[in-house]
């Protein structure tokens, strides 16, 4: 007896995977693509710069101070005889790390504490919100300025200081996200089975806000670097011969009506480059998680 093998189904067609459409998403989106591809390039001009165009950032020399561009240094010298482009990628290094770990670190405090008061609410969030929006009352750079006064800058206090007045607008904005997240279908299933409220935030509100928690730590990465720019502006930034691109616009300011144009057009437009960058960044964030989002409404109907 003979038997026939059954006939090839056609293969199923691959459905892309949640990653999969979001990064398809942030293609799609021109500015996302051009902000990546600006912060890439600071990137590497702030970290691997230094090994193509060496100089020395320790110490100073009066004799070529205040040089303009030309031979030597094509971006020209400070008041301190620092030799700028160097200086630019000296200080980028320092602007980006900080304003990378507060953000975060805002990002983080925020998320887990609005997610907790979004998640229990009762009296919990009552006190929790009302403490948010206390703090929100008083102006950001207020509190900056005080609290960096009180304390000898670096680049840990920058980022504690930093971070301790950017974390209050992810978590009202996380608390939100509980709010709706806690009457979902599964939250109410784990909390049946006997899920205690750790494990709902954990395992059910923190992963399933991870959109909004992504795009928010941006716009907070961006924050947090103006941040910094506006404290070393205004005198509070890291003690020689540390530098950020706050303090050298600073710096250049002082020399605007003796025609030095070169110590403020480089560290502004850096400035405004990098910030932009993230902000081009968060936008196709949130709308590559957008159209996951459509995708994932549209496959239940």
């Amino acid at each position: 007896m003979t038997t026939t093998a059954p006939a090839p189904q056609d293969a199923a067609p691959a459905v892309p995977g949640p990653v999969r459409r979001v990064l398809t998403g942030f293609r799609r989106n021109k500015l996302a693509l051009t902000g990546a591809l600006i912060l890439l390039a600071l990137l590497a001009f702030c970290f691997l710069g230094p090994l193509l165009h060496p100089t020395d950032q320790i110490h100073t020399d009066l004799t070529q101070a205040n040089r303009a561009p030309g031979a030597g240094h094509p971006l020209g010298t400070t008041d301190l005889g620092y030799d700028l482009l160097g200086r630019l990628m000296y200080g980028g290094r320092t602007s980006l790390e900080v304003g990378l770990a507060a953000g975060l670190l805002a990002t983080l405090v925020g998320t887990v504490y609005g997610a907790v008061a979004g998640y229990f609410g009762g009296w919990p969030d009552a006190v929790m919100m009302r403490v948010t929006d206390a703090a929100l009352a008083i102006p950001a750079l207020f509190l900056l300025v005080v609290v960096a006064t009180l304390v000898t800058p670096s680049k840990p206090v920058l980022i504690l200081v930093i971070a301790s007045v950017a974390w209050l607008s992810p978590a009202r904005l996380l608390r939100g996200e509980a709010l709706a997240l806690r009457s979902r279908d599964y939250v109410h299933a784990m909390r049946l089975m006997g899920g205690g409220g750790t494990r709902a935030v954990f395992r059910h509100i923190l992963p399933n806000a991870l959109g909004t928690v992504v795009v928010n730590a941006t716009f907070q990465i961006a924050d947090a670097i103006l941040y910094v720019a506006y404290l070393s502006f205004l005198g509070l930034s890291l003690p020689p011969p540390a530098a950020d691109w706050g303090s050298l616009l600073s710096a250049g300011i002082t020399y605007t009506q003796v025609g030095h144009w070169w110590l403020i057009f480089p560290p502004g437009i850096a400035i405004v480059l990098v910030v932009a960058a993230f902000n081009f960044l968060g936008d196709g964030l949130r709308d590559a998680f957008d159209v996951r989002l459509d995708t994932g409404r549209g496959s239940h109907r």
